[in-house]
């Protein structure tokens, strides 16, 4: 009795005439295929072939067997109404791949935005990696380095063993 209280309390939902839900992605990649096929050889062959036994039938076959006579308005009108079918198809298909090339352009776009971005830090870090290079010190600047300290040392060490031997001199002269 609670359901039927509430149910009571709602105003009721306009009835309308319930019409089939169509899924669009599932259309739209009907559609694709159909005009793919539309596009294709094959189609237009097969239609030729459909095109020539008609005419070939309604301009051979016996007078009682003909459908559709010389101006042939049955075959203009099958004609017609697939060319209306046709177009509206092709252009679905074609709003569709424009919509996956607009996604894959930002996709694109972003991607170049990251590795524009990527190059620019890889470029500061290298500028950096040179900078700090400039501070470090080399082979051949350590090799000058100890070959002077080397060059010292063997010039104090000549001073040294000439001041002993001024130095017992020295020493008797004072």
């Amino acid at each position: 009795m609670a359901d039927e209280v509430s149910r009571l309390s709602r105003p009721k939902e306009p009835r309308r005439a319930r019409l089939p839900r169509w899924d669009p992605e599932a259309f739209g990649k009907a559609s694709e295929h159909i005009a793919r096929f539309l596009g294709t050889g094959r189609f237009i062959a097969w239609m030729t072939v459909f095109v020539f036994v008609w005419v070939t039938w309604n301009v051979a076959a016996p007078d009682r067997l003909r459908f559709d006579e010389f101006p042939f308005i049955f075959l203009t009108l099958m004609l017609s109404l697939q060319a209306s079918y046709a177009a509206p198809l092709i252009l679905l298909s074609q709003y569709r791949q424009a919509d996956r090339d607009r996604v894959a352009v930002e996709q694109d776009r972003k991607q170049n935005e990251r590795s524009i971005a990527d190059t620019e830090y890889l470029t500061r870090e290298v500028a950096a990696l040179r900078m700090g290079l400039g501070e470090v010190a080399t082979r051949d600047w350590l090799r000058s380095e100890f070959e002077e300290l080397v060059r010292r040392m063997e010039l104090r060490e000549a001073a040294a063993r000439a001041g002993r031997q001024e130095a017992p001199g020295r020493e008797s002269g004072e």
